[in-house]
């Protein structure tokens, strides 16, 4: 049986992890965290530039006994795997109860123009977003729905920020992101790549069963999602090619914003597939 190997909480390399629970120094060293077996399994496989995007792996011995697949893939990835005991990995997991798996990871967002190139059929945009728990739960639902990419704007949240990445339960790995992205350019590079533009807000002229009905929803499409509070400006819903309202059939005041999201992606991906079967 392995033995721990960082005792120390004060292990440069453990203090090297912990800083990155901190924007500005994972902007540093494009490095992010990762935690518990989903997103760390995720993360083994995945790959950047051809580079494995986990480079460092922390884990308790008990955890490498009941993960041993994932701690071996990760060695076979080229991670380095460091053996720690509790009190280290209660350093550099960023949640209450950790899982005994703590990644570190290269940054993974993909260029702008590398998704436009890709000619997208269904996108998420993410702008004015500033829950990181939202943030990763609208990844998780376009994700799902079989979304091309997500773009996050310069206005949003920071995509690699802990809670983001746990909202995301693994999503963040499987398809292209886009980060710091002005929303005027993403519209414009989205719109001249043939996409249109809905924004979503529960004050918008067209209604979602509408839209539907109407059959103008089974080509590209990028929706835009906006702040949890106080939903989309003025300005950024000037830019849509219409303003789509998902309707409220019950008494409930509202939706929040990734469930409002996960209506919209899903009635895209059902009439994309309903005018072009797969």
């Amino acid at each position: 049986m392995a033995t721990p190997e960082l005792i120390s909480p004060r292990s440069p390399r453990v203090a090297a992890a912990r800083r990155l629970a901190r924007r500005n120094f994972r902007g540093k060293e494009r490095r992010f965290i990762a935690e518990g077996p989903q997103a760390v399994r995720e993360a083994v496989e995945h790959r950047v530039g051809g580079e494995a995007t986990l480079v460092e792996l922390f884990t308790t011995v008990e955890a490498a006994e009941r993960y041993a697949d994932i701690v071996a893939a990760a060695r076979d990835a080229g991670a380095r795997v460091h053996y720690a005991d509790d009190e280290v990995l209660a350093e550099v997991s960023q949640t209450v109860t950790p899982q005994g798996l703590v990644g570190v990871c290269r940054f993974l967002d993909s260029p702008f123009e590398e998704i436009l190139k890709a000619r997208p059929r269904l996108v998420a945009v993410l702008a004015h977003v500033r829950d990181p728990g939202n943030a990763g739960t609208v990844l998780r639902c376009a994700d799902a729905a079989g979304a091309d990419a997500v773009v996050l704007t310069d206005a949003s949240v920071d995509l690699y920020n802990p809670k983001s990445v746990r909202a995301s339960v693994g999503s963040l790995f499987h398809l292209p992101v886009a980060v710091g992205v002005p929303v005027e350019q993403a519209v414009q590079g989205l719109r001249d790549a043939g996409v249109r533009i809905l924004a979503a807000d529960g004050a918008g002229e067209d209604d979602l069963d509408d839209e539907l009905d109407a059959g103008t929803m089974g080509g590209p499409t990028a929706w835009i999602f906006g702040n949890e509070a106080w939903g989309l400006p003025e300005e950024t819903r000037a830019l849509a090619d219409a303003v789509v309202r998902v309707p409220i059939h019950g008494k409930a005041e509202s939706l929040n914003l990734a469930t409002a999201a996960g209506v919209c992606l899903y009635a895209s991906a059902r009439a994309q597939r309903t005018r072009t079967p797969r």
